[in-house]
Formats: structure tokens, C-alpha cells, sequence
């Protein structure tokens, strides 16, 4: 008499359907949103099963489309030609963000003349900063403006140019003139991805030109970077980490990355 037929499990696809992931898999879809990285160790730890289990947990979801693998772990899906929403980016390891702002705002000494760029780890760095004295900053970023004039010993400098409406950003020709007629103490950027030759990608042309303008302005450079932007895919080359004075993250980098910091003499801060 031949067997009955074998029952596909909770993560066994059945022909032609999409992966039935079961619950492990939701929860960990689940996780990987609110955090937007999240390495493997953590989710061995999570759900009580070996590495190997959430490897091959996080190449099925890969394959899927749910989550994006990354070394050392998983993060949202990103593609190289689009960022995700703002609205997500403000939410996407926001405590990690806070740390690492709390961190560079340390090393900005009261009295100092500086660019902040757009994104929402520099819009973090902005609020850290509010309780120094007498700072000049100068951005393209109008979320920035917008906290530290709440500080009425800064001066806070505006950049022309597009207004980019999903974001409070500032973009366009008119930016790079503006940004080119100052000579600042430091210049914080953001970015969007590191390839882990140290490779600094972003996604919009424009934005880049503003941040490479920052860069050549400034007599110090600050990146300030959480860990999901390692190893992160994106279009856009602004330049070479070897360009930077100091990385600020919230993680050690990859063991490839560390090495291109290390040669280039890049200074790493990781928030405790």
C-alpha cells in the first residue's frame, strides 16, 4: 500500500503558491520592521533555535521578498534605486539614532560653526545639539532649521534651493552655490548605505552633490551611520569613507569595513 501523501510544513511552499512562512517567520518579519536590523545571534537568542535555523529562516524570507539579508543578519527590504518612506526612516532604529546623536553632539564644542545635512539621524543630532551655546550651522535640511531655532543663541543658516517635499530637504544648484561660500569647523552627514569597501552610497544625485559640497567645506567631517546602513545598496556614489574624520555608529562594522577604517586612519566611535 503506498504512503499518503507528505503534508507541507509551516515553511515548506507548496507548488506554486508563496512561501507559507508560519509563525517564527511573521514574528521575525515582524521584528526586522520595528527594528530595521536585526542580527542573527538576537534572533537565536529570541526564539531559543540555533543560528543555522535563522539563517536558513532569513534566505527563505529573502527569497520571498519580505526581508532584505544582510552579514551577520537581516533588514527591511531596500532597493537600490529607492529609499524607504521618511515617515519609516523616523521610526527605524530610532533609539540606536539617539545614542549615536548624544555621542556626536559631545565632540561639538559651544561656538562652533558647522553643516548638517539631510536625513533623520542628522535631525537627531540636531535635537542634541539644541542646549549648546552660540553654534552657527549652516543646512539644507529644514526639519533641522526648524529644531535648533528653537535655540535663540544659535544662528541657524538656510540653504536655498528645491524644497524635496517627503523630507524637508534642500536640493539643486542653487544648494551647492550656497553650501560653497562657507568654510565651516564640521560638517555632519548622513548617509544612506557604506559598501563594506567603504564606499558611501546614497540615492538621490542631488542630495549627494549638497553632501559632497559639505565635505570639501569642512575642516572636520563627522558620518554619523546605524548599523543598517552597512553593507546597504544604493545607487548614488558620494565618495570614500577614507574622506571622513570619524565614523559614529551604534555597532562594530563588519570585520571588511573595520580593516578600510583602519588603514584609512578613520576614527570609529561606537555608542556603548
Amino acid at each position: 500500500m503506498a504512503p499518503p501523501p507528505t503534508q507541507p510544513s509551516a515553511t515548506t511552499p507548496a507548488a506554486g503558491d508563496k512561501p507559507n512562512l508560519g509563525l517564527r517567520h511573521t514574528q521575525i518579519q515582524k521584528i526586522v520592521q520595528s527594528k530595521g536590523f536585526v542580527t542573527i545571534e538576537q534572533l537565536a537568542r529570541e526564539f531559543n533555535v540555533t543560528p543555522q535555523t535563522i539563517r536558513r529562516d532569513i534566505n527563505t524570507m529573502h527569497k520571498a521578498g519580505l526581508i532584505q539579508r544582510f552579514h551577520g543578519g537581516a533588514g527591511v527590504c531596500s532597493s537600490s534605486t529607492e529609499n524607504v518612506a521618511y515617515t519609516e526612516r523616523k521610526i527605524l532604529c530610532f533609539e540606536e539614532k539617539q545614542r549615536i546623536a548624544r555621542m556626536v553632539a559631545a565632540q561639538i564644542p559651544d561656538h562652533a560653526s558647522l553643516f548638517i545635512n539631510i536625513g533623520t539621524t542628522t535631525e537627531a543630532i540636531a535635537q542634541a545639539l539644541v542646549k549648546h551655546d552660540r553654534l552657527r550651522v549652516i543646512t539644507n535640511n529644514l526639519n533641522v532649521a526648524n529644531i535648533l531655532s528653537s535655540n535663540e543663541n544659535f544662528e541657524v543658516i538656510v540653504a536655498g534651493g528645491l524644497v524635496r517635499h517627503r523630507d524637508g530637504g534642500l536640493i539643486g544648484e542653487a544648494t551647492i552655490d550656497f553650501i560653497q561660500q562657507f568654510r565651516v569647523d564640521f560638517g555632519i552627514i548622513g548617509i544612506s548605505g557604506i559598501d563594506l569597501d567603504g564606499t558611501l552610497l546614497d540615492f538621490d544625485y542631488r542630495e549627494v552633490r549638497a553632501a559632497r559640497a559639505i565635505i570639501d567645506n569642512s575642516r572636520k567631517i563627522f558620518l554619523a551611520a546605524d548599523h543598517t546602513k552597512f553593507g546597504r545598496n544604493a545607487m548614488v556614489r558620494l565618495g570614500n569613507i577614507a574622506e571622513i574624520d570619524t565614523l559614529f555608529t551604534d555597532q562594530t562594522p563588519p570585520t571588511a569595513l573595520v580593516e578600510v577604517l583602519t588603514k584609512a586612519e578613520v576614527k570609529l566611535s561606537v555608542a556603548e
